[in-house]
């Protein structure tokens, strides 16, 4: 039983001098690992130009001394890669490195097409 008992007072010590090893290296990993991006779920306004769409994307919020919902409005310029969204589709955008002048998002996919 000594034996037993030495073994498990071991492990422990052990598992710690591990954790210590492996933790400098989760800490550089944790600082090379992005930040979470912005994701929007909007209208497609416009499908005219060549990869790219201009998305509406509408947010309520509460007004601060009213305390009624407004409605308010932002149209996102989102990088469509195969030209595959089209006008009046529901779709999802992610933010990402800027692309042109105004395009900043991209068309992750596409959530229920126009009737």
């Amino acid at each position: 039983m000594s034996e037993a008992t030495a073994t498990a007072s071991e492990s422990p010590s052990d598992a710690s001098d591990a954790s210590e090893t492996t933790g400098g290296s989760e800490t550089t990993e944790a600082s090379t690992t992005r930040k979470v991006r912005k994701v929007r779920e909007g209208v497609v306004t416009s499908a005219a130009m060549d990869k790219t769409v201009v998305v509406t994307v509408i947010e309520r919020v509460r007004h601060a001394k009213y305390n009624k919902y407004v409605q308010r409005t932002k149209k996102l310029y989102c990088h469509d890669e195969a030209n595959d969204a089209g006008l009046g589709d529901r779709v999802r955008v992610m933010e990402t490195r800027p692309l042109s002048k105004t395009k900043r998002w991209r068309v992750v996919e596409i959530l229920e097409r126009a009737r």
